[in-house]
């Protein structure tokens, strides 16, 4: 007795139906790591607290060295990445830098992560 085996074969097999949920753009996932990577370290997450725990005239430079125990120089390093980051504002007035959050910041910060 002969006993051929037949093999049926299709042309594509899909486990599971592709979703229709857009994706993240690569631009879109770009900006959104410069944000979560300013986020990501313990002393910019003290900064911005700091900042916004302040009155609503801004914070200035001289007073986020101490609370943080870390030297100015960066302590204006952290600073300057969350503002690149779009976290907060910086105003010059006479000698010194006033820091406030930027509006809407924290919001888009959150819809980053929710939006995932």
């Amino acid at each position: 007795m002969n006993t051929a085996l037949t093999l049926e074969t299709t042309t594509e097999q899909v486990c599971c139906e592709p979703s229709d949920r857009p994706v993240l753009s690569a631009a879109a996932a770009q900006e959104s790591a410069r944000i979560l990577k300013a986020l990501s370290d313990p002393n910019r997450l003290r900064l911005l607290s700091i900042v916004k725990a302040g009155d609503g005239d801004g914070t200035c430079v001289c007073d986020l060295t101490e609370p943080l125990d870390l030297g100015q120089p960066t302590v204006s390093h952290h600073l300057k990445i969350l503002v690149d980051a779009g976290l907060l504002e910086r105003e010059k007035r006479g000698t010194w830098a006033y820091y406030s959050l930027a509006p809407g910041a924290l919001d888009r910060a959150a819809a980053i992560i929710t939006a995932l």
